[in-house]
């Protein structure tokens, strides 16, 4: 009777998880550039001496649906959109080097150029800053421009280029923070050719009737196997019956 309640019960914590990631994609479909988190289940067998005959259900986010999503004009001029199948490097907290579509950015008081999450965004020597209080203006190649509001006859001065990396033939994973990393610390190499859309957001690629469905399928599946709990309670008591009246 307890492989019955042990298989169905790692099937409630999968659904579980399934339930977190689909609440994240939910609450994200609104998000610029956010990639809908894809999840998975498969079974896994306790293999031993004997037959192998308890399975577990294991479920986790594999990956990210990498799908292009409409691109909006928004009239902004730090909003960026890549164009094609590239990313924006980000500093991640840990320091490392994250991948990201988000493209709603805006400079702090010290300068730093951030993307909508706070991340520094990075550029070919590190992350991008400008002198505080000047105008900053993005190319379509991610070169970035800074005026000096001062001297309003001056050129605006080149301070950096977003690094805008290829993911082509390089495995990406997703992390707990909704940043895309190379596995094992891995940083993925600029793509020269890559192109920006200036005064344009890329939007959520979440769509938001299918994960309505996948909600309520989960929900389902969790009660199914709760049920499963309590029809091995009931099948042990009954033994337990048959067992005193012998």
């Amino acid at each position: 009777m307890d492989r019955l309640i042990y298989t169905a019960l790692s099937g409630m914590n999968s659904a579980m998880d399934r339930q977190r990631a689909i609440s994240s994609n939910l609450a994200n479909a609104s998000t610029p550039g956010f990639r809908a988190e894809s999840f998975s289940t498969q079974a896994m067998r306790v293999v031993g001496d004997t037959f192998d005959v308890r399975g577990m259900a294991q479920g986790s986010v594999r990956g990210a649906d990498m799908s292009p999503s409409q691109i909006n004009p928004t009239g902004r001029p730090l909003d960026v959109a890549v164009r094609g199948d590239a990313l924006i490097a980000v500093q991640t907290a840990d320091g490392g080097e994250g991948y990201t579509r988000r493209g709603d950015l805006m400079t702090d008081v010290t300068g730093r150029l951030l993307n909508g999450d706070g991340l520094p965004v990075m550029g070919e020597g590190g992350p991008i800053a400008v002198p505080p209080g000047w105008q900053v203006s993005i190319g379509t190649d991610g070169s970035v421009f800074a005026a000096d509001p001062a001297a309003p006859d001056a050129p605006a001065e080149t301070v950096g280029r977003i690094k805008l990396a290829s993911p082509a033939g390089s495995a990406v994973i997703k992390g707990l923070d909704g940043q895309l990393r190379v596995p094992d610390g891995g940083v993925l190499p600029a793509d020269p050719t890559a192109e920006l859309s200036v005064g344009a957001l890329e939007q959520s690629n979440v769509n938001t009737g299918d994960v309505l469905v996948d909600m309520i399928e989960a929900q389902r599946g969790f009660e199914r196997r709760a049920k499963l709990i309590s029809t091995a309670d009931q099948l042990d008591q009954a033994s337990a019956r048959l067992m005193s009246l012998s």
